[in-house]
């Protein structure tokens, strides 16, 4: 869960880029006592994600603005259902609307895109992750959508845990020191709880890589065939994730050969935001 300290941070500094100066129109056409009951309803089914966010930003314009919440973050619904209701004076309600929406769809596309993928693989052993191509600024709400969504997340910064890539294995190979001698220093300058993981791009580097002992070995853009012959080759020596090349017509593929880990960067960095609507209740 993400703190409500965060979540208010995130939600003050959108509001206050959306109204740096109030909001013109509402405060100059809409009268003060004016109310508002409205409902979030879906346009297209998917998954909830963003419950807090939405609620947090109508609270944060007015705390006399009501926000009831009919369904929880991860509960999939359906085109025409009512996900939530606002009730309060219509200026504060305009003010936060699209600020509210903005997260929640955002959110939801996510959860909904991971659940697809999540459903894909559901066969399989393999477990869905997602990466580090996240939205500058709102990588914690993103990820939460993907757990909504039935997904895991990988590393949570470059701070969490080791991932050795191929720009990392080309600087060291330009020294003239190994693969496998390199991680092996690496390693001893860490704390003995520090996942590490390493990223390779062709078979023969794994059992250098392998001789380090690292935890998790990333095989980047291998066919399946390639994925198979890498599996055999760490006979269970370390974790194995694939990446790169993975989209909903080829997931339940790679999957299929074993794999334990998937990661795909299109869960945030390339996911439409799901269409909600905050519409004013019917006979208002």
């Amino acid at each position: 869960m993400i703190h409500q300290r965060t979540i208010d941070h995130l939600v003050l500094h959108a509001l206050e880029e959306d109204a740096p100066w109030g909001d013109l129109t509402s405060e100059t056409l809409v009268p003060a006592d004016a109310w508002l009951h409205a409902e979030l309803v879906a346009r297209e089914p998917g998954v909830f994600s963003g419950a807090e966010i939405f609620a947090a930003a109508f609270r944060l314009v007015d705390p006399d603005v009501k926000v009831q919440l009919l369904l929880g973050d991860g509960h999939p619904f359906q085109a025409g259902e009512v996900l939530a209701e606002v009730s309060g004076p219509a200026r504060a309600v305009l003010r936060a609307e699209r600020i509210g929406l903005n997260f929640v769809q955002r959110m939801s596309g996510i959860a909904t895109q991971t659940a697809r993928y999540v459903a894909a693989v559901a066969d399989t052993h393999a477990r869905i992750v997602d990466t580090r191509k996240t939205t500058p600024g709102l990588r914690l709400l993103e990820r939460q959508a993907v757990r909504d969504g039935g997904g895991h997340n990988h590393r949570s910064s470059l701070s969490d845990a080791v991932m050795v890539k191929d720009n990392h294995l080309a600087a060291v190979l330009s020294t003239g020191l190994s693969i496998t001698a390199a991680l092996l220093q690496m390693r001893e300058r860490l704390p003995h709880t520090t996942h590490i993981e390493v990223e390779v791009d062709r078979l023969d580097q794994i059992p250098p890589v392998l001789a380090a002992g690292v935890d998790t070995i990333m095989l980047d853009n291998f066919s399946p065939a390639q994925l198979r012959e890498g599996i055999t080759l760490i006979n269970g020596a370390a974790l194995v994730e694939a990446s790169g090349g993975v989209n909903l017509d080829t997931v339940a593929e790679i999957a299929a050969t074993g794999v334990d880990i998937i990661s795909v960067g299109a869960l945030t960095h390339s996911t439409p935001a799901l269409d909600l609507g905050l519409d004013v209740a019917p006979g208002l």
